[in-house]
């Protein structure tokens, strides 16, 4: 059975998860999640079946998208791939992380903008400022990672709502930490 490190952005998103498990808070945006992920993981003795699951919100990038996503593919949305790519670099914009047909596109911009919204829709379903990070950094130390992610809002003003819609989310991932990885 595998040891897991539960990754969750902030406390509000980890509120309700089942006491005795390994929480990493990370703070908001991929180079918050990316440096506490990394500094947590070169801390481990042995990573051996270490498995990293980050667990958190995400804005729902159609308006029929709602509910619990355990995601299959991850993007970073807000890097020039192309520039990267142009300069002879592999930018690595999108990671899979799993079987799932879901998308996570992520950045360090809290989508609230239609323009935004209606461009990332048509890569991704669902939105996050962490998922990525989290990817990227646990296939640098070679360990397995998910990405569970709970809608909170619509990626749209709405989501300046966030502070008080988070604990539903919360309590739904709660649950699904305590069913999947008890």
């Amino acid at each position: 059975m595998p040891r897991h490190l539960i990754v969750s952005a902030t406390r509000a998103e980890a509120a309700h998860l089942p006491a005795g498990l390994d929480v990493l808070v990370t703070g908001m945006g991929k180079t918050a999640a990316a440096t506490a992920l990394a500094r947590r993981l070169a801390s481990y003795d042995d990573l051996g079946g270490l498995e990293v699951v980050n667990i958190g919100t995400a804005g729902a990038l159609h308006d029929h998208v709602d509910g619990l996503f355990e995601v299959g593919t991850v993007l970073n949305h807000d890097i020039n791939a192309d520039a990267i790519r142009a300069l002879g670099y592999d930018p690595r914009e999108r990671l899979t992380v799993g079987p799932s047909a879901t998308v996570l596109a992520t950045g360090d911009v809290f989508v609230t903008d239609p323009v935004v919204r209606a461009r990332l829709a048509e890569q991704a379903e669902l939105v996050d400022m962490e998922g990525y990070a989290v990817a990227y950094v646990a296939a640098e130390f070679g360990v397995p990672v998910r990405l569970v992610k709970h809608v909170s809002d619509n990626a749209d003003e709405g989501a300046l709502e966030w502070a008080t819609l988070v604990d539903r989310s919360a309590r739904i991932l709660g649950d699904w930490v305590a069913a999947n990885l008890g």
